[in-house]
C-alpha cells in the first residue's frame, strides 16, 4: 500500500460467511495482537452488524468483510495498483 497510500503500509482483506464469523475474526485478529502488545487503534463492537470490520493498527490496517459486503466493496480492485503481497501457507493459522 504504501507505493499508492499515505496512510498504511499494507491491507490485509479477510472475509467471514456470517455476521457473528465476520465479529470473532476481528475479536481474535485483535485479542492475538494485544498479546504482542499491539494495540488497535479502532474497537471491535461484538454485536457489529454492518458486514465490515476495519482494524488500524498504524502501518496495517485489518479488514473483516461478511462475504456479500466483500464482494460488493472491492477494495482488492479499488486499490489495484498496490503491490499483492502472499502469506505462506506455514504463516497461516
Amino acid at each position: 500500500m504504501s507505493r499508492v497510500s499515505s496512510f498504511c503500509d499494507y491491507f490485509v482483506v479477510s472475509s467471514g460467511t456470517s455476521l457473528r464469523q465476520v465479529n470473532a475474526i476481528a475479536q481474535a485478529i485483535t485479542e492475538d495482537l494485544e498479546k504482542d502488545r499491539i494495540k488497535s487503534l479502532s474497537k471491535v463492537s461484538p454485536n457489529d452488524e454492518s458486514g465490515w470490520v476495519a482494524l488500524d493498527f498504524l502501518s496495517v490496517i485489518a479488514h473483516v468483510f461478511y462475504k456479500p459486503m466483500r464482494e460488493f466493496y472491492s477494495l482488492e480492485r479499488l486499490w489495484r495498483d498496490a503491490k499483492k503481497v502472499s502469506i505462506p501457507r506455514s504463516l497461516k493459522r
